[in-house]
């Protein structure tokens, strides 16, 4: 009988975002944190090496936006660290990513689909066309016909018209709330979902930290988020939901803990 914990994933890899200290904890640390056995590999490039990280879990589910690092000079007087990490979601990128991908997981099985992280990036280059959802689509099972199609889309961007061309050749919609205040609306976002992607699955994005506020997610806040989750799981209307991240576990311990806590309880 399935569970809640196993319609679960996290995020892992290291990532630098504005505020947020480096961690201990690394890729594969997640997963053992929250006891899930799915993730989706983030922030770093979808090498053999790499990969080998995850390869003992049972699904994994890479990006192919793709998170690239960058140096930037150190503020005077301030505490920092000297790189970043930018989002690379030029639709060429997005293409060339998805073939390697679909070569490399020959040698992993446990390789089962494709995210497009922040999807709507790409909607910004002037290279962007109406073409490119099938030329990604076709890239990503040229070489491996099972992997599925994932795409982050905001629940504040749900009416933006490209997602359309998407709809032949997408799997799953990984739907994420931004700003956690948006958080009570989220059974009505999901029906919105459900009915703009019809026939796809929905996994819901769940964040340990809300980044516009540069704070954990409020405890009462994520409590109701997890109730409604689960709701809609065991309704069968979404798939699962995703945790971002393994990056954040130690910065924000009490989110962290509720979420494990959580899974435990309901498992």
């Amino acid at each position: 009988m399935s569970t809640f914990r196993d319609a679960g994933w996290v995020w892992e890899g290291q990532g630098f975002d504005p505020g947020v200290e480096p961690t201990l904890y690394g890729v594969g640390e997640g997963a053992t944190y929250f006891g899930l056995d799915r993730v989706n590999f983030m922030f770093h490039p979808n090498t053999h090496v790499n990969l080998s990280k995850v390869a003992h879990l049972g699904a994994v589910v890479p990006e192919i936006s793709k998170w690239k690092w960058v140096e930037i000079e150190p503020v005077p007087g301030k505490h920092g660290w000297g790189n970043a990490n930018w989002r690379d979601s030029n639709p060429e990128t997005v293409r060339e990513e998805a073939e390697n991908l679909s070569r490399v997981s020959l040698d992993f099985p446990n390789i089962s689909g494709a995210l497009i992280d922040d999807t709507s990036g790409m909607f910004h280059y002037d290279a962007y066309g109406a073409q490119w959802p099938e030329k990604i689509a076709t890239a990503l099972r040229s070489a491996n016909a099972e992997l599925k199609l994932w795409m982050v889309v905001y629940t504040h961007e749900l009416d933006l018209e490209q997602w359309q061309f998407f709809l032949p050749h997408l799997d799953i919609v990984n739907l994420w709330v931004w700003e956690f205040q948006n958080l009570p609306k989220l059974e009505e976002d999901v029906a919105r979902c459900a009915e703009l992607f019809p026939g796809k699955e929905i996994i819901v994005g769940s964040y340990i930290r809300d980044y516009p506020s540069r704070q954990g997610v409020p405890l009462d806040v994520m409590r109701a988020q997890y109730e409604t989750m689960l709701r809609l799981w065991e309704q069968g209307r979404i798939s699962g939901y995703s945790i971002l991240g393994t990056c954040l576990i130690d910065g924000h311990q009490p989110q962290a803990e509720f979420i494990r806590e959580f899974i435990d309880k309901h498992s």
